[in-house]
């Protein structure tokens, strides 16, 4: 049976889609399930050509901006970025599966940025989102299944900085804890 690799994946982004907004940072925390970081991947990226910030995202920036400086440090061609990644993905102790929080949005963007600059993704068309399976496992509406509402410990207290790697870091932890705790459900 081959191991699955749980990558906590986080971007930072300069609007709500990839295309007419760009992928402003990408970070992913490779985690075995019993919580054994493997590897990590950080990068900024330049901005796409002709791609533009978004007004309403610009204005949540304005207001982070240390998160904003780091997202812009030692930027390098989406391509090379995304050559890298893919190889360090394929390059992972098993089988990749994309983690992220919210899943949607984080899956979006990487999908894009891979299959337009390499031309495939390791995680084909799956990923994981770890508020849909706290959901489930809390047995709560979606609303209810939110970090103010997930027991402590599984939070670790890791603060949510909007800094791509710290980020992948705290959500991969955050999920190998709730993925803990649900296979000790299925053992009682």
């Amino acid at each position: 049976m081959t191991i699955e690799i749980y990558v906590s994946t986080d971007i930072e982004a300069d609007g709500p889609i990839p295309g007419p907004h760009s992928m402003l940072s990408l970070a992913s925390a490779a985690y075995t399930a019993d919580k054994q970081l493997v590897a990590t991947f950080t990068a900024n990226l330049e901005t796409l050509p002709g791609a533009q910030g978004h007004p309403k995202t610009m204005k949540w920036w304005a207001e982070q901006p240390d998160a904003w400086a780091a997202s812009r440090a030692n930027l390098q061609p989406p391509l090379e970025v995304m050559k890298s990644y893919h190889a360090w993905l394929v390059a992972l102790p098993g089988k990749p599966i994309f983690v992220g929080y919210p899943a949607a949005y984080d899956f979006m963007f990487v999908y894009w940025y891979l299959i337009n600059f390499v031309g495939d993704s390791p995680f084909k068309f799956s990923a994981l989102d770890i508020r849909s399976y706290a959901m489930a496992f809390l047995k709560q509406s979606y609303s209810e299944s939110g970090k103010d509402n997930l027991p402590a410990a599984w939070l670790e207290n890791l603060p949510l900085a909007h800094i791509a790697l710290d980020d992948a870091i705290q959500q991969g932890k955050l999920f190998c804890n709730l993925l803990q705790a649900n296979l000790e459900r299925e053992e009682r």
